[in-house]
């Protein structure tokens, strides 16, 4: 299970996102302008894919809250084991005679907490590091530029392995390893983003009114490359998810009794042959989840494109 990293060609499809404001405008129009309008808004829900996409990950989200308040016991013994699916066990029983129907859907609680908390502080680590690189330029551009350079070659699994193997697998360090992986791709884009803001006329504006540097930061340019930051945190989102089951089929992430799902297809892979649901259905938990997102983060990229 691979996880390809941010590419170099990524950063100019982020420039091609539409950034807010313009360069005849001042700071507070500039700042104000929104990431989509109601007509795009009304576009994006017409279109099939965003739907089906959306359905999808609203229906994992329910099965991470509810799993448990519906009565679903993914540890329990069911007395059966590698029992075929049927109508009292749907997706039948695993070698253990657990519900792969019940641990299937209970492995979206944790997929949904590490992905999008490491999604979300790659973003921030990422976002904050890109907006100085690319405000400040010079010798600090140039020393955080080198940095995220180095970083971004190195292969996310591997670097993963590294950081899991240095600090533990807990939920906490997970989090905090994904965004730490992903953070210097991200921050390469808004950086890109963020020279691209450089030359208009609100950030000359705000100069000349003698804005603080944070200010300008903060509340110049980082609304007018919102858009990307938000395409950045999709984006993310569903490789920092493929990322976790990743972790958890090597074994370097959840830990038996587990429901993850990367867990249940290593703990499986041995009867793929004979009993093929004990690993297909949360193969197909982890690739509807993950392609779900890439869509949704695909199809706001398209409407908010000009």
């Amino acid at each position: 299970m691979a996880v390809s990293s941010f590419a170099p060609t990524s950063a100019e499809q982020a420039i091609e996102a539409p950034l807010l404001g313009s360069a005849g405008a001042g700071p507070t129009a500039a700042t104000q302008a929104p990431v989509l309008s109601r007509a795009r808004m009304r576009a994006l829900v017409r279109r099939p894919t965003f739907v089906i996409s959306a359905a999808i990950l609203v229906f994992w989200i329910l099965a991470a809250v509810l799993w448990h308040v519906v009565g679903l016991n993914p540890y329990a013994d069911t007395g059966k084991l590698l029992a075929d699916p049927n109508w009292s066990e749907p997706f039948g029983t695993d070698n253990l005679g657990r519900s792969v129907f019940a641990r299937t859907l209970a492995g979206a609680d944790r997929a949904l907490l590490i992905g999008p908390l490491g999604s979300i502080l790659a973003t921030l680590i990422g976002s904050t590091l890109g907006v100085i690189a690319g405000y400040f330029r010079g010798w600090v551009d140039t020393v955080l530029t080198r940095i995220f350079d180095v970083l971004v070659v190195l292969p996310p699994i591997i670097f993963l392995i590294v950081l899991v193997t240095g600090f533990g697998a807990s939920t906490t360090a997970l989090i905090v390893d994904i965004g730490v992986v992903y953070a210097p791709g991200i921050a390469r884009i808004i950086r890109a983003a963020v020279l691209a803001e450089m030359g208009k006329g609100y950030v000359a504006s705000a100069k000349l009114q003698r804005e603080s540097r944070i200010r300008i930061m903060a509340l110049e340019l980082v609304p007018n490359v919102w858009p990307t930051i938000l395409i950045q945190v999709t984006l993310s989102l569903a490789s920092a998810i493929l990322m976790t089951a990743t972790l958890s089929f090597l074994g370097l992430g959840a830990q038996p009794p587990s429901p993850d799902w990367g867990l249940q297809i290593n703990s499986n892979m041995l009867y793929i042959e004979q009993q093929w649901w004990t690993v297909l259905f949360p193969a197909l938990a982890v690739a509807s989840l993950v392609v779900s997102v890439q869509l949704i983060a695909d199809n706001v990229k398209e409407a908010s494109q000009p």
